[in-house]
C-alpha cells in the first residue's frame, strides 16, 4: 500500500487535524516510512546491526567509539549522549538488548522540514493498525533515516533505548539517543490505564486523566512516536479531560491562604514503588528556601484540600515552586501527612 493511501486513511481516521495536516505535508512525497516487512532486507539487516553496534557501545561505556559513529552534529554536541549512556550504565551493563523490526524515513527536499511526519505500516479506515506508527520530527534535515527501538533487559533496571540513523556515504550513523523507562513504579502502560478506567468509573476524573497521561507516555519510548494503541487512549483521554487543573499547557488559578497562585502543571510520576503526584506553580523567587518550603506545604494542601479524591490515586505530592527563569525548589509530602 503506497503512503498516499495510508495519509488519506489517518486523515479520515483524525478529521480535525486533517487541515493542520494537509499544510504540514504539502508535498507528501517528500516524507515516506517504510516499515520493516517493506524495505528490503540488506536495508533491515544494517539498520539492525547499527543499533546493536550502538547498544553494545553503550553497554561497554564506550561514548569515544559512539561518538565516532554518530553524524558531525550530533558529534559536535555530544554532552547529552555521554550523559545519558553514563546514567544508564548500571541497567546497560551486562544487559541483552533486542532490537525490535526497525524504520526506514526518507526526508526529501532541500531545506529542513519543520514538521516532518511518517505514516509507517499499513493503516485501516479508522486509522493505525496494530503493526503501524507515526513519527513526527521537527526541523528534520533532508535525507535517508533509520528508527530502531531497542528492548534492553537483564540489568539494574529494563530500559528502551530509541535510536535515530541517518545513512551517510553508506554508513548508518548515530542521530539521535532516548533512553525511557517502561515502567513507572514497577507498572506498564496497561496497568495505568485500566486504573484510569477504574478513576473514571468512580467519577474521579483528575485521577483518571493523570493515569491515562501515564499510560499514554509509557505506551511508545518517545514522545514523537503514535501507535494504535496511544490513538486509543488519546481518545479514552478526552472523555476525562479535567478544567479546573491544569491541562495541555494551560495553566489555572489557585487560592492559598488568601492569595492566588497561578498553578501552571501537574502530572503523576513514579518513585521507587509509589506513584507521586507533582505540581508546579508560578513565583517571583526562590531564594529564600524556607519561605519558599512554607508555600509549597501550602500549595500542596490547597490542591488536595480542594481535590479529596487525589488521595485515592498518591502516595505523595512533589510541590515545585518555578521562578521566571525556570529554576525551581521542590518538596515532598507523604499523602497520609496532608491534613
Amino acid at each position: 500500500m503506497n503512503s498516499t493511501s495510508r495519509s488519506e486513511w489517518w486523515i479520515h481516521k483524525h478529521p480535525l487535524l486533517a487541515a493542520l495536516f494537509i499544510l504540514a505535508t504539502a508535498g507528501l512525497h517528500a516524507q515516506t516510512c517504510l516499515s520493516s516487512p517493506d524495505m528490503d532486507a540488506s536495508t533491515r539487516t544494517a539498520l539492525e546491526n547499527a543499533a546493536k553496534r550502538d547498544f553494545d557501545l553503550s553497554a561497554r561505556g564506550d561514548t569515544a567509539a559512539l561518538k565516532q559513529s554518530a553524524i558531525p552534529s550530533i558529534a559536535g554536541n555530544f554532552a547529552g549522549v555521554e550523559n545519558a549512556v553514563k546514567q544508564n550504565q548500571a541497567n546497560f551493563s551486562g544487559a541483552s538488548g533486542t532490537v525490535r523490526p526497525p524504520f526506514f524515513l526518507n526526508a526529501e527536499g532541500t531545506a529542513p522540514l519543520e514538521r516532518a511526519e511518517f505514516l509507517c505500516g499499513v493503516f485501516g479506515p479508522s486509522g493505525q493498525t496494530k503493526d503501524s506508527a507515526v513519527f513526527l520530527l521537527h526541523n528534520l534535515p533532508p535525507g535517508k533515516y533509520g528508527l530502531a527501538i531497542v528492548d534492553v533487559s537483564g540489568g539494574k533496571q529494563p530500559r528502551t533505548l530509541t535510536l535515530i540513523l541517518q545513512q551517510l556515504q553508506g554508513d548508518w550513523k548515530l542521530a539521535g539517543y532516548y533512553v525511557t523507562a517502561p515502567e513507572a513504579a514497577g507498572h506498564d502502560s496497561a496497568w495505568f490505564a485500566q486504573r484510569a478506567r477504574d478513576f473514571k468509573a468512580k467519577s474521579q476524573m483528575r485521577n483518571a486523566w493523570l493515569y491515562y497521561r501515564m499510560a499514554i507516555s509509557l505506551a511508545v519510548p518517545v514522545d514523537f512516536m503514535s501507535t494504535l494503541a496511544t490513538d486509543k487512549l488519546y481518545d479514552e483521554i478526552q472523555t476525562v479531560q479535567p478544567t479546573d487543573i491544569p491541562t495541555n499547557g494551560n495553566a489555572v488559578d489557585l487560592s492559598v491562604a488568601g492569595k492566588t497562585v497561578r498553578w501552571t502543571d501537574v502530572f503523576a510520576v513514579g518513585v521507587g514503588d509509589d506513584v507521586d503526584l507533582v505540581l508546579k506553580y508560578a513565583v517571583q523567587d526562590i531564594s529564600n528556601s524556607a519561605k519558599t518550603y512554607e508555600q509549597n506545604v501550602q500549595v500542596t494542601k490547597a490542591v488536595v484540600m480542594k481535590f479529596p479524591e487525589l488521595r485515592d490515586a498518591f502516595a505523595g505530592v512533589v510541590a515545585r515552586a518555578v521562578d521566571p527563569s525556570g529554576q525551581d525548589y521542590g518538596s515532598l509530602q507523604p499523602m497520609k501527612e496532608i491534613k
